[in-house]
């Protein structure tokens, strides 16, 4: 299996974790705010946008930048190619153990049939 970052993967779900988060990025897809329109759009503290807008940048899927008293949020560079690789694997993992799991199924069905007659 692929090594992956963990402390990248930790971050990174980490801050997809929350609703709120996911939101935030969804808006900034559409354009960038302040992190004081961040918090009146989704109704919290100042600080509290603050804490969340930190965790994004942290884990680099948000920019930050100060000019004057505004700081401003845009998406980061930072893409997810590493994150879907660790979900692919696992869901390639899972497909075929249901795949398994449906032949064992068959297999059952298969013979019960052959049992009644």
């Amino acid at each position: 299996m692929v090594q992956y970052s963990k402390a990248r993967l930790d971050a990174s779900f980490a801050a997809l974790s929350d609703a709120t988060r996911r939101g935030v990025l969804e808006q900034l897809g559409r354009a960038d705010a302040s992190i004081t329109d961040l918090a009146e759009k989704f109704h919290m503290t100042l600080t509290g946008m603050k804490k969340h807008v930190g965790v994004l940048e942290q884990a680099g899927f948000v920019i930050t930048e100060k000019v004057g008293r505004v700081r401003t949020c845009k998406l980061g560079l930072r893409r997810l190619e590493e994150e879907a690789a660790w979900i692919e694997a696992y869901r390639q993992l899972w497909d075929a153990r249901f795949d398994e799991l449906d032949k064992i199924v068959e297999e059952l069905k298969r013979k019960e049939k052959d049992d009644g007659e």
